[in-house]
C-alpha cells in the first residue's frame, strides 16, 4: 500500500507556522481544562464532540461519517483503499459521505494523549455556505477524488475553533452562536487549500444524476438488492463510467460499498439496539445467515457474536471511526 506520511491529500504544506502552533497550543489547553474523559465526549453543541485517547489503539474497521476532525495532539493512521495516510496535530481528516475505512491512533500516552475535535457536517450545509458566500459552485477539476481526505488547518480555522471553545455556558446562546461559527468554519474549509475537494464532492452529491445520486441511493436503500446495470441506468451513467467513478470516490465498487454499509449497520444494530445476529442480518438485507457470518468475519476479523462481545468488553467502545 502507498504511504502518505505527512503531506495531506490536498497538496498543502505539512508545516505549521509558529503563530498557528501557538493557536493550536491555546486550543489544546482550553480543551484539557474541560477535564474530558477517555474516549468520546459529547458537548452542549450537537455537532461538536471531543475525543481523547491515552494510548495507541488497535486497527479498527468502520465508517467515516460526514464530518471533519481536527487533531490537537497525537497522531493517527488511516487506511483508505490502497492508501495509508498519517496525520498529526494541526491536520484534519474529512469525509463528505459515509466512507468505509480503517484507522487507529498511533501516538498517544497518558502524559500526552491524543485529542481530537470532531465537527459533524453535511453536504447540504456546505452547499448552503457556497450559495450564501457566492463561491463558485463548480469544481475546476474534472477528475474525481476520494470523498475522504486529510487537510491542513489554517489560522482562520483555528481562530474559529478557539471562539467555539469560548462560547458561554448558557445553552441557548451557545447553540445559536455555535451554528454561526460552524458556518464560518465551512467557509474557511471551502476557501482553504483543500477547498476544491469540498467543492467537488458537494457538486457531485447535489447533482440529480451521476455518481452522487448512485452513492445516495445505496446509502438510503442498502437493504435492497440491485444490479450495477440498474444503478447505472437510474444514475444516467454507463456501467463502465459508474464503476470507474464510484471507485475513485469511495475506493470500492458499488456492490462492495453496499456490502460494507450493510455490515456496518448490522454491527450498529447488534451493539446499540441489542439485536441478535440473525435479526440484524435480515434487517440489513441478508437472506442467508451463513453468508452474513462469512462476510462479517471477513470485514471485522471475528464472527458477529464474538465481535460484539469484545467491543462491549472494551472500556471505551468505538461507534464512529473518527473516534478510533
Amino acid at each position: 500500500m502507498p504511504e502518505n506520511k505527512g503531506r495531506p491529500a490536498g497538496g498543502e504544506d505539512a508545516g505549521t507556522d509558529l503563530a498557528d502552533q501557538e493557536k493550536l497550543g491555546d486550543l489544546l489547553n482550553m480543551v484539557i481544562k474541560k477535564e474530558i474523559r477517555e474516549g468520546h465526549n459529547s458537548t452542549m453543541l450537537p455537532f461538536l464532540s471531543i475525543v481523547k485517547r491515552s494510548s495507541p489503539t488497535m486497527l479498527r474497521h468502520g465508517v467515516l461519517t460526514p464530518s471533519f476532525c481536527l487533531i490537537l495532539q497525537g497522531s493517527k493512521k488511516l487506511y483508505l483503499g490502497q492508501d495509508i495516510i498519517y496525520y498529526h496535530a494541526g491536520d484534519y481528516v474529512t469525509s463528505l459521505i459515509d466512507m468505509p475505512a480503517s484507522g487507529q491512533t498511533v501516538h498517544a500516552t497518558s502524559e500526552s494523549p491524543y485529542i481530537g475535535l470532531r465537527v459533524d457536517l453535511s453536504t447540504q450545509e456546505i452547499a448552503s455556505v457556497i450559495m450564501e458566500a457566492g463561491i463558485a459552485d463548480k469544481p475546476k477539476r474534472t477528475q474525481a477524488h476520494k470523498a475522504a481526505f486529510v487537510g491542513k488547518s489554517n489560522s482562520a480555522l483555528l481562530d474559529a475553533f478557539i471562539r467555539l471553545m469560548k462560547l458561554p455556558d448558557r445553552h441557548q446562546d451557545a447553540v445559536f452562536l455555535g451554528n454561526l461559527i460552524k458556518r464560518e468554519m465551512i467557509y474557511h474549509l471551502l476557501t482553504g487549500c483543500s477547498g476544491h475537494l469540498f467543492l467537488q464532492m458537494t457538486f457531485f452529491t447535489q447533482q440529480r444524476d451521476g455518481i452522487g445520486k448512485a452513492i445516495g441511493w445505496i446509502r438510503d436503500n442498502y437493504a435492497s438488492s440491485f444490479t450495477v446495470a440498474e444503478l447505472a441506468r437510474m444514475s444516467n451513467m454507463s456501467i463502465s463510467g459508474l464503476h470507474h467513478k464510484f471507485k475513485e470516490v469511495t475506493t470500492l465498487g458499488p456492490l462492495q460499498y453496499q456490502k460494507s454499509i450493510r455490515l456496518q449497520e448490522a454491527r450498529r444494530l447488534m451493539l446499540s439496539e441489542a439485536m441478535d445476529a440473525t435479526s440484524a442480518a435480515r434487517e440489513v438485507g441478508y437472506e442467508s445467515p451463513t453468508q452474513f457470518n462469512r462476510e462479517y468475519r471477513r470485514l471485522f476479523g471475528l464472527p458477529p457474536l464474538r465481535d460484539i462481545r469484545e467491543i462491549r468488553q472494551r472500556q471505551y467502545p468505538v461507534t464512529n471511526l473518527m473516534d478510533s
